[in-house]
């Protein structure tokens, strides 16, 4: 199904009120909970996880610890921290941080539906929080997960970036995020107030392309929402007019094929089989000038032509579209309804 929507409300003030909520919320009471929580993975083979991805089951303890109520929301926010499955150069990237955004009322009786949250490149988290406050709002708990080298997962002065000109040390830092998101995926389902079987991803820009790898590699996130996405990148960016002071390098490296063999790994497209299977929904922007639109067309036809929204707009002017965006990703991380 495909949608195209009109220009609504510009929600900016919303994305930078969320990002920053202090000023509006009362700290929350109580101490940090350190609790024991298993990795046990699903039958990897059956659910087609990618080899690059699988991980034996493992336990973890998990430190939860109450930050602040944002009272005029409805909506608790605590920290999240436990080991990452994978030991890095950087001692300070291998404790996954996360911030858990939890809708009033919800509980062991009132369980509610709950997905991970990956945010864009930039990464100062003014997209992602103001996702999760809107989620929270609309009864959906969220799990913003800093990806490796990100947020306090970098050290000051540290010069290590999840994307880097070396396609290994990237491609690493994505197995590591990855493999960390399969881990608080586990977590999120074991939760008292989280509804176990209704859990879903919501990713944008970069993380829509490191969300398409997560949900491809685990069985547990059923409702994905990538918002600003592409896949098949090689082909969306090699005639793009800002790739042509790179392709001499590029076809150093092989050309074209070459360079799909070199990051087929990240593609999303790679994982059109994986996403076939969840209940999928792309947003994209008509005029995007970061992602090529032809690489989401590319990524919906792959995945069997779920549902896309079409904003005219361009990478960054889709953040105009910010009120019906969220609307349609809360709608759809509920997930389908009843047969």
């Amino acid at each position: 199904m495909t949608r195209r929507c009109a220009p609504a409300v510009s929600a900016l003030v919303l994305m930078y009120a969320s990002a920053f909520p202090a000023a509006a919320a009362d700290p929350l009471p109580g101490a940090a909970v350190t609790a024991r929580c298993t990795f046990d993975p699903a039958d990897d083979e059956t659910c087609g996880v990618p080899a690059r991805y699988r991980t034996p089951a493992r336990t973890f303890d998990a430190t939860l610890t109450p930050r602040f109520e944002m009272r005029h929301s409805g909506v608790a926010v605590y920290d999240l921290a436990f080991p990452s499955p994978v030991k890095s150069a950087v001692p300070e990237n291998d404790t996954v941080r996360a911030e858990y955004f939890v809708p009033q009322g919800a509980s062991a009786g009132g369980k509610v539906p709950a997905v991970l949250v990956l945010d864009i490149l930039d990464g100062a988290a003014v997209v992602s929080r103001g996702e999760a406050v809107w989620l929270a709002q609309n009864g959906v708990a969220a799990l913003v997960v800093y990806m490796a080298h990100y947020g306090p997962r970098r050290p000051p002065g540290s010069k290590v970036r999840l994307l880097s000109p070396d396609v290994d040390r990237t491609l690493a830092a994505l197995r590591q995020t990855v493999l960390d998101c399969r881990c608080a995926a586990a977590w999120l389902a074991a939760r008292p107030e989280v509804d176990a079987d209704n859990l879903g991803l919501v990713g944008t820009s970069l993380g829509s392309l490191i969300g398409a790898n997560v949900a491809a590699a685990e069985p547990r996130l059923k409702n994905v929402c990538l918002l600003l996405p592409a896949g098949g990148l090689v082909d969306a960016f090699y005639d793009h007019p800002k790739a042509k002071p790179y392709l001499l390098l590029a076809e150093l490296l092989g050309g074209k094929d070459g360079l799909k063999k070199l990051i087929a790994p990240a593609d999303p497209l790679t994982y059109a089989p994986q996403l076939k299977r969840k209940n999928l929904l792309l947003i994209a922007a008509s005029r995007d000038d970061v992602l090529p639109p032809a690489g989401a067309t590319a990524l919906w036809e792959a995945t069997g032509k779920q549902k896309i929204v079409w904003f005219d707009a361009t990478h960054v002017g889709a953040a105009a579209f910010a009120m019906p965006a969220l609307r349609a990703v809360a709608d759809h991380v509920k997930g389908p309804p009843p047969k």
